[in-house]
């Protein structure tokens, strides 16, 4: 196997998911099982896998943490801050999923509780989820012919 002689950042995915509840719009969040940001609450998602796309990647870990099946993903935009991530560098790929309104999420794998939280309502975030949450909402009527 070929070794870089260079340090290379890992890639990962970040899924937002929302759904109107009593009239006002909501982000499903999961609680973190395992470090870095135990118990903290953090959009879905994961690392990439080296055989697949990012978007296979952001279907995969929505329907690992949350048991969600999403019909289509579109993507928000990457995001690279150096520091995003304790562990390493780690560039991430945000993406909007549409999931079927009659699904009903369940806490798995690496997510040890989930809720629906209003957009109306501030709430700190792992990593840098607040700053994709602010983007999503500023593209999301751009986001609608996505599939």
């Amino acid at each position: 196997m070929f070794e870089y002689e260079y340090p290379r950042p890992a890639a990962s995915v970040d899924i937002v998911v929302s759904r109107m509840i009593d009239g006002k719009e909501h982000i499903l969040l999961v609680q973190r099982k395992h470090a870095p940001y135990q118990g903290s609450w953090a959009l879905p998602g994961g690392f990439l896998d080296m055989d697949e796309t990012l978007e296979q990647a952001a279907l995969r870990e929505l329907k690992e943490e949350t048991c969600l099946d999403a019909l289509s993903v579109c993507q928000i935009g990457t995001f690279s801050a150096v520091d995003r991530d304790p562990r390493s560098r780690v560039i991430s790929t945000a993406f909007e999923a549409t999931v079927d309104a009659t699904q009903t999420p369940v806490a798995a794998d690496d997510a040890a509780d989930w809720q629906w939280k209003s957009l109306d309502c501030e709430i700190e975030l792992a990593f840098d989820h607040e700053n994709i949450i602010k983007v999503w909402k500023k593209k999301r009527p751009l986001n609608h012919d996505c599939l």
